[in-house]
């Protein structure tokens, strides 16, 4: 996952600083809430999880360069109902820097931005669980419907991201606006594969009846 190395250059940059700030500190008030739930290890354990997870989306699942940025199979979804916000935050950051340092060096200055267009979304998928899912229902019985806007939320906000930081270091040229668009179609592709493989997963969690494991968020077998 990258943002296009000079897309967003000199002083401008400086933004991303501040909006990955932000989204650190809200990451760290769901780390610390999953902390109080299920305690340090789980939280340890399933950041471990997310980790191993995304490096995998990132560099070993087919990935490819289109318009601004790359398209990767990122299932934020699927890791926010297996694993929780908190975790999956933490996977995500340092998926990204793992990432950034051995394999991808060039993307190390987009830090800041690549981190804001990879957690935002995920505030804002867990923001929206907390009002289409309701309280009596467990992760593992949601449907179709409620996964599908959980993962158009997530995949739509990274798009959104990526454009704004496109348009915010480029401007509103043809050009630039072409690759926004060609990039944002490719990506909203993962939205046709996402839900069905986060169902397959709930699906598996289900057979599996792990409730109490410290592998996966509390709130995906009991209700809250």
């Amino acid at each position: 996952m990258h943002i296009e190395p000079g897309l967003v250059d000199g002083a401008k940059i400086a933004l991303s600083y501040a909006t990955a700030a932000a989204a650190g500190g809200t990451a760290l008030y769901h780390i610390a809430k999953a902390t109080r739930e299920s305690g340090i290890a789980s939280v340890a354990l399933r950041s471990l999880v997310a980790t191993v997870g995304v490096f995998t989306f990132f560099e070993i699942l087919p990935h490819f360069p289109v318009g601004v940025s790359e398209v990767h199979f990122i299932l934020g979804s699927t890791l926010f109902l297996i694993l929780g916000a908190g975790p999956a935050a933490i996977g995500l950051a340092m998926g990204l820097l793992i990432q950034g340092l051995f394999f991808a060096p060039f993307d190390l200055p987009q830090y800041g931005m690549n981190l804001t267009t990879l957690l935002v979304p995920l505030f804002a998928l867990h923001a929206l669980a907390r009002r289409i899912i309701a309280p009596g229902t467990a992760y593992v019985d949601l449907e179709y419907r409620q996964v599908l806007a959980l993962s158009t939320v997530y995949q739509g906000g990274v798009v959104a991201w990526v454009a704004f930081w496109a348009i915010y270091g480029q401007g509103f040229g043809a050009e630039n606006l072409g690759s926004i668009l060609s990039f944002g179609a490719a990506y909203m592709l993962v939205v046709l594969i996402e839900p069905i493989a986060d169902l397959a997963v709930l699906a598996g969690a289900k057979a599996l009846r792990a409730q109490g494991s410290a592998l996966v968020t509390p709130r995906l077998y009991s209700a809250a």
